[in-house]
């Protein structure tokens, strides 16, 4: 498929459940004039703790420089685990690969969006880096214990995937307060700031809404959902899971 602007967040690189063998999938069957990474590419708070790089992650990492020397327009917004590059932001490699704090973006629909990960409106990441780095243990040992889980429901002849972060998310009151305080935050900026809207990523749940006159937008991940917000031809924005496509 071709598409105006592709967002992508949360690949977590350097991690063992990061999907990037889906992810170069689906670079490889998707095409568009601009591709924007919205944070947490490369996960250096894994990559801290124990390096593991499979050549998929690689892979991912030339796929990408090659769109952008094939003149498609690529951005990497900057996130909490990828903070590392912070010091160097606005970084520009080539014509065509930008590293930036955020973005602007003017959409087909002649509507302003901020691009921002979103770690910057987390307050536990911003003033309890050591709770955020707890709560990355924690995460990681709910995906450990969903291997399991799925690999029983697989010899039960479940075939459904199920998330228990997901469950989580959707379901713990504490992590449904959290998350709708996460997208209320953004919002009331975006729309302090004069933005049409807001597409961002950080928490791993893919969302596409009207929060009072802001439009709120977030990509996902490619840990568990293997999601994308793309902007069609058209203006249309539509959030794609990419594992319908397996």
């Amino acid at each position: 498929m071709n598409y105006n602007t592709i967002f992508i967040s949360d690949v977590h690189l350097g991690t063992r459940f990061s999907q990037a063998e889906r992810l170069l999938d689906f670079l490889k069957e998707n095409e568009s004039k601009n591709l924007i990474f919205v944070g947490d590419i490369i996960d250096g708070w894994a990559i801290k703790r124990k390096f593991r790089w499979e050549q998929s992650h690689s892979d991912v990492i030339q796929k990408i420089l090659r769109k952008a020397r094939k003149n498609t327009k690529v951005y990497f917004i900057i996130g909490n685990h990828d903070e590392f590059l912070r010091p160097f932001a606005p970084l520009l490699m080539g014509d065509n690969l930008d590293i930036v704090n955020e973005l602007d973006y003017y959409a087909l629909n002649g509507k302003k969006y901020l691009i921002t990960h979103g770690d910057f409106f987390d307050s536990i990441t911003m003033t309890k880096k050591w709770l955020a780095i707890v709560g990355d243990y924690g995460y990681e040992v709910m995906l450990y214990v969903n291997h399991f889980i799925n690999i029983i429901r697989k010899k039960l002849r479940i075939k459904r995937y199920w998330s228990l972060s997901k469950y989580v998310k959707d379901n713990v009151k504490s992590s449904v307060s959290f998350i709708t305080d996460f997208e209320d935050i953004l919002a009331k900026h975006a729309k302090r700031k004069s933005y049409d809207g807001v597409i961002c990523g950080h928490i791993h749940k893919a969302e596409q809404k009207q929060i009072g006159d802001i439009e709120y937008l977030n990509c996902g991940d490619w840990v568990e959902s293997c999601s994308a917000i793309v902007e069609h031809i058209d203006g249309r924005f539509e959030i794609i899971y990419w594992d319908k496509h397996e």
